[in-house]
């Protein structure tokens, strides 16, 4: 009754305890001290010097001591929420930086494959600087595979979204990767029947090839990469966010050096490396994490020291049917149609719009939604596309497109950004956009683009 009657006085329950236990001594003292004054036992004495000692002051500092333990438990378990808070809004900060330095890298590079795009157009085909074009364009898909890398640490959504085989993706890149590692012993263990993921496929290969990379440098010499595809249901409701349903699980296994524990809770820091910042960029597998939680999926890390490392990585299934392999089609041919360029960057428009009217196009350009919506209403018979930036200050992407559609609900719009598919993306093309466009874009691309939303 004690115990209870301590534990509903709450913060107060310390001081009440150490109180009752003064009382307590107090008392058992003063019992003891009559006994010896009238020289005789008495029932009271007994019970205060035999009962109260035994049984009150043994439960009154139990209490106590339970209470010091529970408040050791409770301040360990505060400074470690603090620092698991502390370690997401960090990562939080740098993805947010990351992805800002992305998306302005691709503005760049397009005007750059633009430019150069224009050059080849007008140069003779047997000009020697046709080479020099190209290693320009070449350049630019180094540069953007870099940002795209940015863009899937920083979580910033996926490009095509579409259902995949992940057992072929596996297959066909880990056959080329074993091509190029034949110091490497490549086991594939793959699911029978595994149901597609959703997802885009350049992501994907970019996945595993980062994680094929990371397993052959930890294999200096030599050694077995296992990559296992599995179907596995999931049922945890209270995970964040949950994880409920069907997955694929591909476990990709190395019989390397492993990892030790304070490396482990480092691995997915952007631009951490073991080997040093000259020759590794440290973005790999911040952005594999950064990917495959943009895919609605997890990754997890079991390694030890000389004894190799797993990772575990969880993709939701879908029921849909991935499509069949379409053969690259020829490049399309020009066309005269008419198309408005909307981009609040001056040097995107202008070097965009001459390699559109380099294809044959007629192009209106608007820096701005404002403008945009203008030259829609003046123009809106002979407008047959508009090709939109999704990020614009003031009036953006999404609001333009609203208001595009409410003046020509016919009106096919394709949309651009130099971010991934994210999620303010994914909801204009849910409420009918007809295309999304990834910057940089070059010729060929912007080509069977155009063609395609025209022509569907």
């Amino acid at each position: 009754m004690v115990q209870r009657l301590l534990e509903r006085l709450g913060v107060y329950g310390t001081v009440a305890a150490m109180t009752v236990a003064v009382i307590i001594i107090s008392v058992t003292l003063t019992a003891v001290v009559l006994q010896l004054v009238l020289g005789r036992i008495t029932p009271i004495g007994l019970i205060l010097s035999a009962v109260v000692p035994a049984v009150g002051v043994p439960l009154t500092f139990t209490y106590i001591l339970r209470l010091y333990l529970q408040q050791i438990e409770s301040e360990r378990t505060h400074r470690e929420l603090e620092q698991q808070l502390h370690q997401a809004q960090r990562m939080e900060a740098i993805g947010t930086l990351a992805g800002g330095i992305a998306h302005n890298f691709n503005n760049i590079l397009m005007g750059v494959v633009a430019n150069a795009s224009v050059i080849r157009m007008d140069l003779e085909p047997d000009s020697p600087h046709q080479e020099n074009c190209k290693s320009i364009e070449q350049l630019v898909d180094s540069g953007s595979k870099l940002t795209r890398q940015l863009l899937g640490y920083a979580m910033k959504g996926r490009y095509e979204v579409r259902p995949l085989d992940l057992n072929n993706l596996v297959q066909q890149t880990s056959d080329t990767f074993r091509a190029t590692k034949k110091e490497l012993t490549v086991v594939c263990d793959l699911a029978d029947q595994a149901k597609p993921i959703a997802g885009d496929q350049g992501q994907i290969e970019q996945i595993l090839l980062n994680l094929y990379v990371n397993a052959s440098e930890a294999m200096v010499g030599g050694g077995t990469l296992t990559l296992t595809t599995r179907a596995v249901r999931l049922d945890d409701p209270g995970a964040d966010p949950p994880r409920v349903g069907e997955y694929i699980r591909l476990d990709v296994s190395d019989t390397g050096v492993g990892m030790s524990p304070d490396i482990q809770q480092r691995i997915f820091d952007p631009f951490f490396t073991t080997k040093g910042l000259e020759s590794s960029s440290g973005l790999g597998l911040s952005s594999v994490q950064g990917i495959v939680t943009s895919h609605g999926g997890y990754i997890e890390v079991d390694s030890q020291e000389d004894q190799g490392t797993t990772f575990h990585i969880h993709l939701p299934a879908t029921d849909e049917r991935p499509l069949e392999v379409e053969h690259p089609a020829p490049e399309p041919e020009r066309g005269g149609e008419t198309i408005l360029l909307v981009d609040d960057e001056v040097f995107v428009l202008d070097a965009c719009s001459l390699m559109l009217t380099r294809m044959g196009h007629d192009v209106l350009t608007a820096s701005s939604g404002a403008e945009a919506l203008r030259l829609v209403r003046e123009h809106r018979d002979s407008i047959d596309l508009v090709v939109l930036d999704m990020v614009m200050p003031q009036m953006s992407g999404g609001e333009t497109f609203d208001q595009l559609r409410s003046i020509n609900p016919d009106l096919k719009v394709i949309l651009s950004s130099g971010y991934n598919l994210d999620d303010a993306a994914v909801e204009i093309m849910k409420r009918g956009c007809n295309a999304f466009l990834p910057k940089p874009y070059d010729v060929s691309e912007v080509a069977r683009i155009i063609r395609e939303t025209l022509e569907a």
